[in-house]
């Protein structure tokens, strides 16, 4: 029997504004304890979340889990760094692109997928200056007031 589909999709759409996106990948989350089930709850943010290397491996920060109410004792750490799970030519790439001045990973999209596991887009992007902004808004506003044909 095929699991019905999920409608957990926790968005960061701060980091749409502040940055440019050059590329996106998918990387699977390592978790632990009831974090799935605060996931599957809605309960997580991502705002102001980033993925930094250690020893040639991704990894999450600030990107807040809810503790579970109905948990026991062996809680979980709400913003813990969580690993991220990609192939080798793709950490590879990140790692060689991030040491380039003015580019960083950040953390877009957390969604389950259709097999039941939690899983991450993250963006290789570099930051906006101020009038790039100026320029986002006023895409976004013509985009609102135009008339649809």
């Amino acid at each position: 029997m095929p699991k019905a589909k999920s409608k957990i999709e926790i968005k960061n759409k701060k980091a749409s504004f502040e940055y440019e996106f050059l590329e996106h990948f998918t990387a699977g989350i390592v978790l632990s304890g009831t974090e799935i089930k605060s996931i599957r709850a809605g309960k997580a943010s991502l705002v102001d979340s980033y993925c930094y290397f250690v020893g040639g491996e991704l990894f999450v920060k600030n990107m807040n889990v809810s503790e579970y109410w109905w948990g026991t004792v062996n809680r979980h750490d709400p913003r813990r760094d969580r690993k991220l799970l990609l192939n080798k030519r793709e950490l590879r790439k990140l790692q060689r692109a991030v040491k380039e001045k003015g580019l960083t990973i950040v953390a877009t999209r957390l969604f389950i997928s259709d097999n039941g596991y939690a899983k991450l887009n993250i963006a290789l992007a570099k930051g906006k200056r101020e009038f790039d902004k100026r320029e986002s808004i006023k895409e976004k506003d013509m985009r609102r007031y135009s008339p649809e044909s």
